[in-house]
Order: C-alpha cells, then sequence, then structure tokens
C-alpha cells in the first residue's frame, strides 16, 4: 500500500525562467517580499507564546519572592500599652498660707525656696514667705492696743472724778435734807403757813437727797458700760494682732516629712513654669509636694469598652521616656470606680483611671514623669506554639497560611487561639519549625517559589 499510495516518480529536473521582453528583474521585489514574510511569523510565533502563556500557566509565571518565618514555641504574653504620668502615692502638699487676719490679700513673695528634686529632712526650711509687710502691720497693731490701754485708763480716772462730785452732791444733799428736818421739827412757833412751806422744803429736799444716793447706781452701770466697750475695743486689736502673728509663723514652711521637694507649676508670662524663689504666689494655692520616692505610681487612664480586662495584681512592665534603658517591674493596683470624660473629648468618650504602682525603686524615678506600662492580660502555656500574624490570611471566611514545601508554598487552615499584637498561639494545623510565608502568594496560583 505504501508504494500504491507513495509512488516513487522521478526527480524534476530545473527550468530556467524565460524572461520576456519588457519584464524587470524580480531581485528587489523577492527580498521585500521575504523580509515582509519573516516579520509576519515574528509577530505570530510571539502571540501564539503570549496565549500559550496564559492558557497554561507555568511554575516561572508564579515566581515571587516570600519571606518566611518558623513556628516557634514559648509562651505568649497578652499586654496592654498605657500612657500615664508617675507620682507618688504618699505625699504632703505645700500650699501658701490663708490668712486669718482682715488683710487676707496681701502679696505673698517666695524670698526662699529649696530647688525641686532636692531631698529634705522633716522640720527642714524648705520655703520661706516675705513677712516684713506683716511684722510691720503687728507692730501697728500693738500701737493700738497700748492707745486702747491708754483709754481705758484714761476713762478710769474721769470716772473717778466724776464719782467723787456725785458723792459731794450726796453728801451735800444729805445736809440739805437734815437741815430741812430740823426746821420742820420746830414748826410749833411758826405760822401755819410757815409750818407748810418747811414741811414742803423738806419734802422736796428728802426726794432731792434720794434721787442723788439713786444715781449712784446708776452712774456705776455706765461706767461700766463705758469701760466693757473700751475692753471690747482693745480685744478686737488684741485678737487682730494673734491672728496676724500665727499668719507669721506659717510663712516659715518647714517639711512635713522625709523625702523629695517637687516644685509644681504656675503661670507666669503667659506660659507655665516651674515655681522659683521669688515667685508671687496667692493664699491656697499649692506650690509644692514632698512626695516619698519610694512610693511611686504611675496614673493612667483606660478605655471603658477594655476595662473588664483588667484586674488588681496584674503584673506590668514600666518604662521612662527619659530614661530609655530603665525598665522596671509594677503591678496594678488601683482602678477608678466611674468612667470620666475630658474637657478636650466628645462627651459620649469615655476613661477609666487607673495606678501602678512600681515594685522596684530607682535613684531617677521622679514624679511628673511620662511614662508606658506593658500590663500583662493573660499567658499562654510555656509551650504553646506560635506563628506571626503577618502569615495568617483570610480565606473563605477561615484562617490559612502558606506553609513552605521544598521551593513552593502549600495552603493549610489552621485554628488559632490567644493572640497579641504579633504573634498568636496555633492550636492546630502546624508544627513547629515549619516555615510559613509572610506575604500574601501569587494570586492565580495556589503555589510560589520559596524565598533563597
Amino acid at each position: 500500500m505504501s508504494a500504491i499510495s507513495n509512488p516513487r516518480l522521478p526527480a524534476p529536473s530545473p527550468v530556467k525562467p524565460v524572461l520576456e521582453p519588457g519584464t524587470p528583474s524580480p531581485k528587489g521585489g523577492s527580498s521585500k517580499w521575504l523580509i515582509g514574510l519573516a516579520l509576519l511569523g515574528a509577530c505570530g510565533y510571539a502571540a501564539w507564546q503570549t496565549w500559550q502563556k496564559r492558557a497554561q500557566p507555568s511554575e516561572t509565571a508564579a515566581v515571587r519572592v516570600a519571606h518566611t518565618a518558623k513556628v516557634t514555641t514559648g509562651q505568649l504574653d497578652l499586654r496592654v500599652r498605657l500612657a500615664g504620668q508617675t507620682s507618688s502615692s504618699e505625699y504632703v502638699s505645700i500650699v501658701a498660707p490663708v490668712m486669718r487676719g482682715p488683710e487676707a490679700g496681701r502679696e505673698l513673695i517666695l524670698l526662699h525656696l529649696v530647688p525641686t528634686g532636692t531631698r529634705v529632712k522633716k522640720g527642714q526650711l524648705i520655703a520661706q514667705i516675705d513677712a516684713q509687710t506683716l511684722a510691720d502691720h503687728i507692730d501697728d497693731i500693738g500701737d493700738d492696743i497700748e492707745k486702747a490701754d491708754a483709754d481705758i485708763r484714761k476713762r478710769k480716772a474721769e470716772q473717778e472724778v466724776d464719782m467723787a462730785s456725785l458723792l459731794q452732791n450726796i453728801k451735800v444733799s444729805e445736809s440739805e435734807f437734815r437741815k430741812a428736818s430740823f426746821d420742820a421739827r420746830a414748826a410749833e412757833v411758826r405760822t401755819e403757813v410757815e409750818r407748810e412751806l418747811l414741811k414742803l422744803a423738806e419734802e422736796e429736799a428728802g426726794a432731792r437727797y434720794k434721787q442723788v444716793q439713786g444715781d449712784i447706781a446708776q452712774k456705776n452701770v455706765i461706767y461700766g458700760a463705758e469701760i466693757k466697750i473700751l475692753g471690747i475695743t482693745r480685744e478686737r486689736h488684741v485678737r487682730h494682732r494673734d491672728r496676724h502673728q500665727v499668719d507669721l509663723k506659717k510663712f516659715t514652711i518647714n517639711a512635713p516629712m522625709d523625702g523629695l521637694a517637687v516644685s509644681q507649676q504656675i503661670w507666669r508670662s503667659s506660659e507655665m513654669s516651674t515655681v522659683q524663689q521669688g515667685d508671687q504666689v496667692t493664699p491656697g494655692q499649692l506650690f509644692m509636694k514632698v512626695v516619698n520616692p519610694s512610693k511611686m505610681q504611675v496614673e493612667a487612664t483606660i478605655n471603658q469598652g477594655e476595662s473588664d480586662s483588667f484586674r488588681i495584681g496584674q503584673k506590668a512592665s514600666i518604662k521612662l521616656d527619659a530614661f530609655p534603658g530603665i525598665e522596671l517591674a509594677g503591678h496594678l493596683f488601683s482602678i477608678g470606680a466611674l468612667a470620666t470624660g475630658g474637657y478636650r473629648q466628645q462627651y459620649y468618650i469615655r476613661t477609666v483611671p487607673v495606678k501602678i504602682a512600681f515594685d522596684q525603686v530607682h535613684d531617677k524615678l521622679i514624679p511628673d514623669l511620662s511614662a508606658g506600662a506593658d500590663v500583662l492580660l493573660t499567658q499562654s502555656e510555656a509551650n504553646a506554639k506560635q506563628v506571626p500574624l503577618a502569615g495568617v490570611f483570610e480565606d473563605g471566611g477561615k484562617e490559612v497560611v502558606y506553609v513552605k514545601n521544598g521551593q513552593t508554598f502549600e495552603k493549610r487552615i489552621v485554628e488559632l487561639g490567644l493572640r497579641n499584637s504579633t504573634h498568636a498561639v496555633v492550636k492546630s494545623g502546624l508544627q513547629e519549625g515549619e516555615e510559613v510565608a509572610l506575604e500574601l502568594p501569587f494570586a492565580p496560583a495556589d503555589t510560589v517559589h520559596a524565598s533563597l
């Protein structure tokens, strides 16, 4: 059959073309046609290659550099960072004295003030307020007291003179009454009219004598009232002086306890600054605290939505912004009962105040330092498998990872447990030492080449 279907024919002999007269030579035209056909073929081949790559993806089409991380074991901590300010839980506030005298609004200038951060002992002088004006005022009040004493002595002398004159009048009235009585008893030798006149004279002298005697009691009451009024005036001056003497003692302020002197902030020259020697303070103004540096704490706030996760006694790791190399241990010891709002926040935003106590003492730990506390909310088991959250993806509502398998990655569904901001505990789906991709694989393919 092969011989019939494929008969062997003799090779054709070459035929030389015959050129007719007037026909141009085909050498130049044939070369152009060949070049055009070659270009057309190259374009077709390129299009075919592109179609082949799209229709049948190869491993080289999915090549992508993928960073990996290994599944490790260890204890996973869930911590929350709280920002706050350091303070002391044991302190005494030093305020400018409130004067008890009527001149309570006079200026108070700090003549002496220990520098902030000074270690002080109980009873040590820490502040001295200018008291010269008050001392001069007390001297003036003393002059008023002396004047009141002089007025009392003068009035008593005048009363003694008045009383002596009154007693003299009583004696005169008594003599007149006795004379009238004597004349009345000798009235038998007189006429009826004369006897009547003598009787009337006796009655008049007796009434005048009784009246003068009654004036003594009335004068004693008047004199006593006048002396009492002058005594009240003197007592008012004495009490005024005594109140200022108490104020004068308050102008010298001694440390109420052993501790650290911490100056407070005041408004000076349109900005807040620390109280300094020579500043003027107002009565009742807080200008210093003496704190116990061995009982320090961090005052912070938490969102009310997260307050259920916090418990008293939770451990914390505290860092100071001013001293990056210091990390101290602490624990949560106070949680506010009510959420509060800030004047710079919306009314519906509420925070709960918390306090974290330092379990360690450091020489550089002072009040009013900005600090951050990592509060430990919960922990996993000691040898729990952990995977970075950067290598966990969501696919169809499930959490998946891409595990390195040779030069490629395979998709695997995992079950995760406790997680923090960087890692999660693996309950199932991964083994220790396996590597997972930290970037999502190439979209069209389920595998990518691993990064070497």
